[in-house]
């Protein structure tokens, strides 16, 4: 059987993939029941099909089904996968998103990223002796843990209040513009970070950061608009034609490798496509269902796959290991949750709703993970701190459910309390 999957790099890619696919919809049968959304039964499938489960149960079987030399294929096919699905995320930021939220998105949202990007800021400084690899600077260690503190899963967020029916309420209106607005944050801080990490010193950095702020410009200015021309030219009746899809992909590649050569990864590039896409004419509509079901039930849980066999549960096998973990734990939770409730307590919401906020701007999930991904790519995380950072992201997505569905039962029984009472 192994000389022959391993003599079959076709057939082993779709073993692993209907393996992936079958086990992720498995565990979100029973996951659902929970009130978890997809993207966990997603995490511990690829966690699952890892080192940390199944290559202590039968190390022979995970040699066999996900040998060493697949990963090369599996990553790239991920990487691919994150680009669409960035376009994807991108496309989802609606600028309509923050009327009639926007000044309390703006108090919000800089808060929830300040707070935890400068909490992780700190215990990074201080880890940097001990979990810092060799080599790397320890501004790019802090930095990057800043910002992967700070991030906030915008589509499982969205889909968790779409679940729970909060989609349309003014509490889920107010943070699903919050979390807009962390987004575009989160990744062009990320970008700053990419850009530094890869630079070759102070010139290097400033170098690329005017070049990324160069290529916003560009595509807000001149690509925007002539996109926006072309779908008013290109789309009728009948939706947007294969050619207007053709053209729309190859300028997201473009997007993607521009970012890439850059410094600030291509990722950003794919997003922010996805961002300037023209709303009008039914494009961004049409490539969100062209695209959507491909990447969402393929593509992503091979991501989810790639990065389960990266994380290595067996590398935290000290006390000290563990403290760091709930350490890390506990610095996001504070920051985020924390910084979120107490800046929607500002802006004039009720504790009870101003709680509900900051769990769901404390959901990372997959963001999370893509961002975990990219820095242990760039090098500035190790494997022990990636699987740390996976732990945390899982972690903050599996409370939320539970949490926001005690705020719930708080509020259906103060009331019926009230009316019970004397």
């Amino acid at each position: 059987m192994q000389p022959f999957l391993s003599s079959h790099p076709l057939v082993l890619l779709c073993v692993q993939a209907v393996l992936v696919i079958v086990l992720s919809r498995v565990l979100a049968l029973g996951l659902r029941k929970l009130g978890q959304p997809l993207v966990i039964a997603e995490v511990i499938a690829g966690v699952a099909l890892g080192p940390s489960l199944l290559g202590v149960l039968s190390p022979a079987t995970l040699q066999l089904l996900f040998p060493p030399a697949s990963m090369a294929t599996l990553g790239l096919i991920s990487q691919l996968g994150l680009v669409f699905f960035m376009f994807l995320i991108g496309l989802e930021l609606e600028p309509a998103l923050l009327r009639g939220f926007g000044k309390s998105a703006l108090v919000i949202s800089p808060t929830s990223i300040a707070v935890p990007f400068a909490l992780g800021a700190v215990v990074a400084a201080w880890l940097a002796p001990t979990w810092s690899l060799p080599g790397v600077p320890v501004s790019s260690f802090v930095l990057f843990l800043g910002v992967a503190m700070s991030i906030t899963a915008f589509p499982v967020l969205a889909r968790i209040l779409s679940e729970r029916g909060l989609i349309h309420t003014p509490i889920g209106a107010l943070t699903i513009a919050c979390a807009a607005v962390d987004d575009v944050t989160a990744w062009c801080l990320l970008a700053f970070v990419a850009a530094v990490v890869r630079s070759t010193g102070l010139s290097g950095a400033l170098l690329t950061a005017g070049l990324a702020v160069a290529y916003c410009a560009v595509m807000w200015f001149l690509v925007r608009p002539v996109l926006a021309r072309l779908v008013r030219q290109r789309t009728d009746r009948r939706g947007i034609s294969q050619r207007m899809v053709a053209v729309t992909v190859v300028l997201l590649l473009v997007s993607a490798l521009t970012t890439e050569a850059i410094g600030i990864h291509a990722l950003f590039g794919a997003f922010f496509f996805g961002v300037i896409v023209p709303r009008e004419g039914g494009l961004a509509h049409g490539l969100r269902e062209r695209l959507e079901d491909l990447v969402v039930v393929l593509l992503l849980p091979l991501f989810f796959a790639y990065s389960g066999l990266r994380t290595q549960l067996g590398l935290l096998d000290s006390a000290g290991a563990w403290a760091t973990c709930g350490l890390l734990l506990f610095v996001a939770v504070a920051g985020k949750w924390g910084g979120s409730t107490i800046a929607a307590r500002i802006t004039g919401q009720k504790w009870k709703d101003a709680m509900a906020i900051g769990v769901l701007m404390n959901t990372r999930g997959l963001m999370e993970l893509v961002v975990l991904n990219i820095g242990l790519d760039l090098g500035v995380i190790s494997p022990t701190v990636f699987t740390m950072m996976v732990l945390m992201a899982l972690v903050t997505t599996v409370m939320t459910s539970p949490v926001l569905a005690m705020l719930q039962r708080r509020e259906v029984t103060a009331p019926a309390a009230a009316a019970t009472g004397p």
